[in-house]
């Protein structure tokens, strides 16, 4: 009798110890379930779409898309160069800054150089170190009664964490899913006790939401610590997560190594050309932030009315300690067609994550809290 075959049971160690990403609920089919009154607030995304801008270029760069697209990206790359100030030989382009991350683990990470990162970091941490084949060190992040960064980044206990074998800590900030950041003065910390042959990555996905005191960017240690690096997407703000694509800045000779693996044409022309423009629509960010930080802060403070607990947040999410386990409180909101986020995944299964939609969609979400 013929044996049925199994590919998982060819997989490599660290593929084997992995489970697939959850992308949570059919979207699609919910869609045509609950029509225009479908919530959908779990996966982050901005409310107030993309810059028309960024619509009109990509929907111009259409007629082309027979043609490859350019592999450099040098036109994005000079109009990012000219925005942040630093040279286009540091600009890396990704398909998302998933990529990027994954691309990083790839080329500097191996079984002798592990990875460290915080135990509530972003998921795709140690999917990177998997990937490479790398040990991942996941440090115990602050504890939940923590007053300003409950279950975020312990800093101290990640710069205890590295050895002189450890290649890469990945680091989140703001941080997804706690919502949580440290200042720019405890990353400078951060960065002085660390080897400088130890690559800190700061991912800033959520980067543009931020208005708190004391926290702006990585960005501006760059000059200073050349084993930083600093990757962001279009996916939040700029409202682009369809078309996925991110970009990270370093050292030039971090970006050369990078250059090396990273794959021929990862960046679509749609991608390019709206990324290009969003870049431009200043006046449309503006409006993003401002209505992220008006609503999130409505929201908090509704949901903190009820009786939840809601963490503080720089992103365009908010994390909501429940005390007790999420499933019933996610499917409860889903009945009534509000997608909210559980996240057991995380470790964190009394806790929920929502998404700062429109004003009509958390409106709704009030509406139905169980």
């Amino acid at each position: 009798m013929t044996a049925v075959f199994d590919a998982a049971t060819l997989a490599n160690r660290a593929t084997s110890a992995l489970r697939a990403y959850d992308p949570g609920h059919d979207l699609p089919a919910l869609r045509k379930r609950f029509g225009a009154v479908l919530s959908e607030l779990g996966s982050n995304e901005n409310p107030l779409g993309p810059s028309p801008q960024a619509t009109r270029a990509a929907t111009r760069v259409l007629e082309d898309i027979w043609r490859y697209p350019d592999p450099l990206g040098a036109a994005l790359k000079q109009r990012l160069s000219g925005e942040l100030g630093v040279p286009a030989s540091a600009i890396t382009l990704g398909n998302g800054s998933h990529e990027l991350l994954m691309l990083l683990a790839q080329c500097f990470a191996d079984a002798e150089h592990p990875v460290v990162h915080s135990q509530y970091g972003f998921a795709v941490f140690p999917i990177a170190a998997a990937a490479a084949g790398a040990p991942a060190i996941r440090v115990p992040a602050l504890p939940a009664d923590h007053p300003s960064a409950p279950y975020g980044h312990d800093l101290q206990a990640i710069a205890a964490a590295v050895t002189p074998a450890t290649r890469i800590v990945y680091l989140a900030n703001p941080n997804n899913p706690t919502g949580t950041w440290f200042t720019d003065a405890e990353l400078e910390t951060f960065l002085e006790k660390v080897s400088a042959e130890t690559l800190v990555v700061v991912d800033e996905a959520y980067h543009e939401y931020v208005d708190a005191a004391g926290l702006s960017t990585a960005l501006h240690l760059l000059g200073r610590f050349p084993n930083l690096i600093v990757t962001r997407t279009f996916s939040k703000a700029y409202a682009l997560a369809g078309l996925r694509i991110g970009y990270m800045l370093s050292h030039p000779s971090v970006a050369a190594v990078a250059e090396r693996l990273r794959e021929s044409f990862n960046v679509n022309g749609v991608a390019l050309a709206a990324a290009e423009a969003a870049l431009g629509d200043h006046e449309h960010r503006a409006r993003v932030r401002e209505a992220n930080h008006r609503d999130r802060a409505w929201l908090a403070e509704e949901l903190t009315a009820r009786g939840l607990r809601v963490l503080p947040s720089q992103t365009n999410f908010l994390l909501v300690d429940l005390g007790r386990d999420a499933a019933e409180f996610e499917k409860h909101l889903f009945e009534a067609g509000v997608i909210v986020r559980p996240m057991g995944g995380y470790g964190l299964p009394h806790t929920v994550r929502i998404s700062i939609g429109s004003r009509a969609e958390l409106k709704r979400l009030l509406e139905n809290l169980p």
